[in-house]
C-alpha cells in the first residue's frame, strides 16, 4: 500500500495581544484576548517495531513547552511575537519545533470564535 501518512496533535492556549501598529482608537490597537487552538501535524515512515512516526509522548512534551510561553500571557511580551498576528505566532510554533521533529510539515493556529486560521507550511 502506498500513500503518506502524518500524526496531528493539538492542544490550546489563552493569551492576550495587540497591534501597536493600528490607530489610535481602533480596536486591535486596545488589549484584548483569544481563546487559540494549535494542531500540529508531523509526517513520515512510521518505524518498523514501535508502528509510530514519533511518540506522541515526545510530541506533547515539546508542545507542552511551547504552551507554556504562550499561555496566559500576553503575546507581545515574548521575544519573536512583538507583532502577534496569527501568521507570526504560526511560524514561532513551527521555528520551535522543526528542528525537534524533522517530519514536521504544518502547524495551524486558530481562533475558532473568529473562525479563522493561518498554516505554516514547512519550506519543501
Amino acid at each position: 500500500m502506498t500513500g503518506r501518512l502524518e500524526i496531528v496533535k493539538a492542544f490550546t492556549f489563552e493569551a492576550a495581544h495587540h497591534f501597536t501598529h493600528m490607530p489610535v482608537g481602533h480596536g486591535y490597537q486596545r488589549m484584548h484576548g483569544h481563546s487559540y487552538h494549535v494542531e500540529v501535524a508531523i509526517a513520515g515512515t512510521p518505524d518498523p517495531v514501535s508502528g509510530w512516526i514519533e511518540d506522541f509522548a515526545e510530541v506533547a512534551k515539546a508542545m507542552d513547552e511551547v504552551k507554556h510561553a504562550l499561555d496566559h500571557n500576553t503575546l507581545n511580551d515574548v521575544p519573536g511575537l512583538e507583532n502577534p498576528s496569527l501568521e507570526t505566532i504560526s511560524r514561532w510554533i513551527g521555528s520551535r519545533l522543526e528542528a525537534r521533529f524533522p517530519g514536521l510539515t504544518w502547524v495551524k493556529v486558530a481562533r475558532p470564535s473568529c473562525a479563522e486560521y493561518c498554516v505554516w507550511r514547512r519550506a519543501a
